[in-house]
């Protein structure tokens, strides 16, 4: 715990403001540490590295609740780690975001009566640059409110020149290695975006909908088959059964009638059918659901596409031109007039997909589109986890990983945008296919043309550790700062964004992985812990909590709430306690500078300090293990809490309050007790700096006259102990706190002072005299003292004098009033509990409430008799 080694403190100014103002602090303070180039790292340092890269928010995204939150537990990591004397590197950026992107501009131009066919594709990816010029990026400028300490000379963007050279690097890469390729598979489409998305971007929702059960075939040659989607059915080329279902052994091989066209279908025999399940029979649609696609390869089925990119239907007369929804009630219809409608449920509720950007029921199609084989990418991510290469942190998330990466189906990447990746291939006009790396010419002559889609915006995303440090390049960067230290973000995009990030480090990196660990967080709810919806009305801007409390309060709040893999429930009334926290400590290091707190020269010899001194300097030491233990296991709730206790209850309504005593005395006695002070708030404001570094900077800095707690070194335990003074402090506290509250019990007001006699010969409270007369208000006896309420507390003796101060005839009537009361709840809670029929009838929850009552009011009695002996007899 000594001075900052490479910094020389100039005399600390005794100055502060009476209050603390966020609002004129934190924007100057926040530019000084950009313009003094604290954040930024160097890659030719002989440090060791520590480097986090940000999970990049949108570029058309604003600071919400969750980005302030993970951005704190990140900025709080970095922070502690530059302090330990760690090259620290938090490297910022943006993600394009593709289809989220595109729609925010078609937007715009669709309020100027435009489409994108109306521009073109080049004109209208430049109107795209535009936007983001003037529009993205807004949360960097609030990730600066936030206090991020990020080194901004190294912000990148995944489509600027050197990540889309990374991204058109790998693409090559795995098509050479023939881990991309292009088929013909189910995808899910979004009507609304025309595009294809993943699987992990498809929200599932209970919608209601209806089940329809439909006869195929005709006379013996019969089968029903329920559907959600009657629509679909114009486009189904057999009907499966399970093989072992004697039910319809007899139609296995057979051809029935399709309702509506001219068509007939096969019967099939598939294992895939759920012979329990309804009918037992099922359509099978292989252009129009994956399971059906997987039976009709495996029954060499024709797949017929009956809807077009918009979901309209274009086949089949009566309902060509119908949107899917329309065609639905349209088709029903006709086969209801038909008689082949055999039962209807509605409404009836399930499970629909739609697109996470737009909320579009999506659709399931057949479509050509490019596919990344992830069989080997994946295992090797997995296998990084097993084998200790990665840990993920908190253990327990490690089977939803598991669970992921082990299941991966093939991963389709191609997506029908113009802003992203453009796909790196072209096609001649013989059938030709050719794949172009960075540093290679495309071919060209006439009938050449490249890939009109895009690659999903996660595929550049996924390379982001690596990508980021210069990757295809060896750069210093690269080497200094990779793998990356810790990956931290919410548990909802392991499938997203983490396993990707695994699958091609690994690939990309030669088996070294991305990150060695994985921290994982829960989500932001409210404060009775419902989902924040802007639907729900529940929705909070930061931004307006940081103007009205201050960043460090919403810091402080949110760390507070952070453990590991736990959603965070969060409510003003908590960000303003956070903001109570912070002029507690404003006020304290106040008092302290004006009573000479210093942090000059060696702290005094333990035996030149009092005991007050020796606990909490003790009980500092143990804090800072407390708090270095809890870093290192990301518990940031903990290590907040710790925090938080140790210096309001502690320094600042203990040690601070008995210093005062020590302060008034003056002598040597108060000098040492002005360095012990100065050595404990400085340790404790660079301890709370990473977490709330605004208010700590501001106050390390005037206490300490050092440049910034921004550099300072992170403070280390000392060693050192004394459980003896801790003990006797203890017992210390607990006189004071005892006799507070037998003075509230007797309605005395906290200022009000009373006399008093102390027998503490013997004990090791003696030297505490004056402490305690001073912070109990107890007087001098005097000459006619008169001891009417005596209070034997461990082992010391302090007898009051109440006759001036209370009226005890009334006190003892009110106090009896009350231990009637408690007495009759008590004896109605015994005797419910004693009633066998009662028990026997009355709900858990019931029984549990008067157990309860009974509980309390046993507590009521034991506490009234205690005041009750405590006064003078009347």
């Amino acid at each position: 715990m000594t001075e900052n080694a490479h910094q020389q403190p100039t005399a600390p100014s005794t100055e502060l403001p009476t209050q603390y103002a966020p609002a004129d602090v934190e924007g100057p303070l926040y530019e000084r540490w950009v313009e003094r180039g604290y954040f930024a790292a160097d890659a030719k340092s002989d440090k060791p590295a520590y480097t986090i890269v940000i999970p990049p928010p949108n570029v058309t995204g604003s600071l919400h609740l969750g980005h302030a939150f993970q951005h704190t537990l990140m900025d709080a990591l970095t922070r502690r780690k530059r302090m330990q004397g760690f090259e620290a590197l938090w490297l910022p950026g943006m993600d394009h975001a593709g289809i989220a992107t595109q729609n925010k501009v078609e937007q715009q131009l669709a309020e100027e009566g435009k489409s994108r066919q109306d521009l073109g594709r080049e004109e209208f990816v430049e109107r795209v640059w535009q936007w983001k010029e003037e529009y993205g990026g807004r949360i960097l400028g609030q990730m600066r409110r936030l206090g991020d300490g990020v080194d901004w000379d190294r912000e990148r963007f995944t489509m600027d020149e050197g990540l889309s050279k990374a991204v058109q690097t790998i693409f090559k890469k795995l098509y050479d290695d023939e881990l991309i390729y292009r088929a013909e598979r189910i995808i899910n489409w979004c009507p609304r975006c025309l595009t294809a998305i993943s699987d992990i971007e498809v929200e599932y929702q209970e919608d209601d909908g209806e089940l329809v059960s439909i006869k195929y075939g005709e006379g013996e040659e019969t089968l029903v088959v329920a559907t959600t989607r009657a629509e679909t059915m114009l486009g189904d080329t057999a009907v499966a059964v399970h093989p072992d279902d004697e039910r319809y052994r007899h139609l296995v091989g057979k051809r029935i009638k399709l309702p509506l066209t001219d068509r007939t279908i096969p019967v099939v025999a598939d294992t895939h059918v759920d012979p329990e399940f309804g009918t037992g029979a099922v359509k099978v649609t292989p252009a129009h659901d994956p399971n059906d696609f997987a039976i009709g390869q495996r029954h060499d089925l024709e797949s017929i596409t009956v809807m077009d990119e918009r979901a309209v239907i274009t086949v089949h007369g009566p309902f060509q031109g119908l949107d899917r929804f329309e065609a639905r009630s349209a088709i029903v219809a006709a086969l209801r007039s038909q008689g082949r409608i055999v039962a209807e449920k509605r409404p009836y509720v399930h499970s629909v997909g739609h697109c996470s950007r737009c909320r579009t029921t999506i659709e399931p199609r057949l479509s050509m589109q490019w596919w990344v084989k992830v069989g080997p990418l994946a295992k090797a991510a997995g296998d990084a986890v097993r084998d200790g290469r990665v840990r993920i942190h908190p253990e327990d998330m490690s089977k939803r990983y598991f669970d992921w990466v082990d299941n991966m189906h093939d991963w389709c990447i191609s997506r029908q945008l113009w802003w992203g990746h453009r796909i790196p291939v072209w096609y001649g006009p013989a059938g030709e296919v050719v794949c172009v790396g960075p540093d290679e010419q495309p071919p060209t002559g006439e009938g050449w043309r490249q890939d009109t889609d895009v690659l999903d915006t996660w595929f550049s995303s996924g390379l982001w550790p690596f990508s980021t440090l210069g990757w295809p390049e060896q750069t210093a960067d690269l080497r200094k700062f990779y793998p990356t230290d810790v990956l931290l973000t919410g548990h909802d995009i392991i499938f997203f964004w983490v396993a990707r990030m695994m699958m091609f480090g690994l690939y990309a990196m030669d088996g070294e992985v991305p990150f060695k660990t994985i921290a994982l967080t829960g989500l932001v709810r409210d404060e009775r812990g419902k989902k924040m919806s802007k639907s729900f009305g529940n929705v909070v801007d930061p931004l307006d909590w940081m103007d009205k409390y201050g960043s460090d309060a919403v810091r402080f709040t949110l760390a507070r709430g952070a453990n590991p893999g736990t959603d965070v429930p969060i409510g003003e009334d908590w960000v303003q306690a956070s903001r109570n926290f912070a002029n507690k400590i404003w006020n304290a290091t106040r008092f302290a500078l004006m009573n000479g707190a210093t942090v000059e020269g060696p702290l005094p010899d333990p035996a030149e300090m009092s005991a007050t001194d020796r606990w909490i300097l003790s009980r500092l030491n143990k804090t800072v293990a407390e708090v270095d233990a809890f870093y290192d296991d990301f518990q940031f709730a903990k290590l907040s809490d710790s925090l938080y206790h140790f210096a309001w209850d502690e320094v600042f309504d203990w040690y601070v309050e008995l210093s005062k005593t020590t302060f008034q005395a003056g002598g040597r006695g108060a000098e040492v007790s002005r360095r012990v002070l100065g050595e404990v708030l400085d340790v404790t404001l660079k301890l709370l700096h990473p977490v709330v570094p605004f208010v700590t900077d501001t106050l390390w800095t005037t206490l300490t006259g050092g440049e910034s707690v921004v550099i300072a070194d992170w403070p280390a335990d000392s060693g050192f102990r004394d459980d003896t003074a801790e003990k006797e402090i203890e017992t210390l506290q607990s006189v004071i706190t005892e006799v507070r509250r037998f003075r509230a019990d007797q309605g005395l007001q906290p200022g009000q002072r009373v006399p008093a006699r102390l027998t503490l010969d013997g004990t090791a409270l003696a030297p505490h005299e004056a402490a305690i007369r001073q912070l109990l208000r107890l007087q001098p006896e005097g000459d006619a003292f008169a001891a009417t309420a005596t209070l034997p507390v461990a082992g010391a003796t302090v007898a009051l004098d109440l006759s001036g101060t209370i009226d005890v005839a009334a006190e003892r009537k009110r106090l009896a009033k009350d231990l009637a009361a408690a007495e009759k709840e008590k004896a109605q809670a015994t005797a419910k509990l004693g009633n066998e029929a009662f028990l026997a009838k009355a709900p858990d929850n019931v029984v549990d409430k008067i157990r309860g009552r009974l509980a309390k009011a046993d507590e009521d009695i034991a506490r009234i008799q205690a005041q009750l002996d405590r006064l003078p007899q009347a």
